[in-house]
């Protein structure tokens, strides 16, 4: 049997929360096959990040490349970028495959709060990365500081629009991150693209939840892959993230984390759109 394969540029998390191990239970959940190339290890828990080691961009490229020489791959993910280098190959890796749907999820910032992203790092991923992709996946805060927009405009919309206008094809803006939104009763997330708008409202999960956002990423990337419309994979990945968490695990003293191989993933009315 062949699935379609998904290339995945990510840190490793020994957790299992997120990171590679999130990224392939997702991929596989939603009938794909995921090639993994470590961007960086870390030192974590279900706390917090304690430390980052990059890998070498020279590495990266190897990696990958001998992958895509092997795999019929069918969509790129991107995670974790620790450093310059990495970035720098990542940027190589998704240019000359423009041809595959490139989704980009930012990780600027541990469940703990550790800043993950320099200021210099972070700007060249929004100036050079950002307008290679498909799709991106920002919570709200990635999305203010990413669109340079933070200090001036806290709309959303906005923020979304100056992201498309630098050439990502669409921005997948998920909430619950937040104080104020974590106050609500319900988590939205909204979908910019060229054409417009479209929003999905889910019920709030109680707890604090890692691998979320990988999961939500790397789940629309296999559907991508399978040959989805785009916001059809969207809304499909919601729905199998917001069950892995509604059935979450606690194997550490932090956060809980997603049950992504429950096995039981349908398409249930428990999100509504607008």
């Amino acid at each position: 049997m062949s699935l379609p394969c998904v290339l995945v540029l990510a840190g490793h998390d020994p957790t299992g929360g997120a990171g590679l191990i999130a990224d392939a239970e997702a991929v596989r959940a939603m009938g794909g096959w995921a090639l993994t190339v470590p961007t960086a290890l870390t030192c974590q828990t279900t706390v917090d990040v304690q430390n980052v080691m990059p890998r070498p961009g020279e590495e990266i490229l190897a990696t990958a490349r001998a992958l895509l020489d092997d795999c019929d791959i069918r969509a790129i993910k991107v995670g974790l970028i620790a450093d310059l280098s990495a970035l720098e190959a990542v940027i190589e890796l998704c240019t000359a495959h423009p041809h595959l749907p490139i989704i980009i999820d930012p990780v600027l910032k541990a469940g703990g709060g550790r800043e993950l992203s320099g200021q210099t790092l972070m700007a060249a991923f929004a100036r050079r990365l950002l307008p290679l992709a498909s799709l991106v996946t920002p919570n709200l805060q990635e999305l203010a500081r990413l669109s340079g927009l933070a200090g001036e405009d806290r709309d959303a919309a906005a923020q979304a629009q100056r992201m498309l206008a630098t050439g990502a094809g669409a921005v997948l803006a998920t909430g619950a991150d937040t104080a104020s939104e974590r106050q609500q009763a319900c988590v939205v997330h909204r979908l910019y693209t060229p054409d417009g708008m479209r929003e999905w409202s889910w019920p709030r999960l109680p707890g604090s939840y890692h691998g979320s956002g990988c999961t939500l990423a790397s789940a629309t990337a296999a559907l991508l892959a399978r040959g989805e419309r785009l916001e059809s994979a969207c809304e499909q990945a919601q729905q199998f993230t917001w069950q892995s968490l509604e059935t979450a695990l606690m194997p550490g003293r932090g956060q809980y984390i997603p049950d992504r191989l429950t096995g039981r993933f349908h398409l249930p009315n428990q999100g509504s759109a607008t």
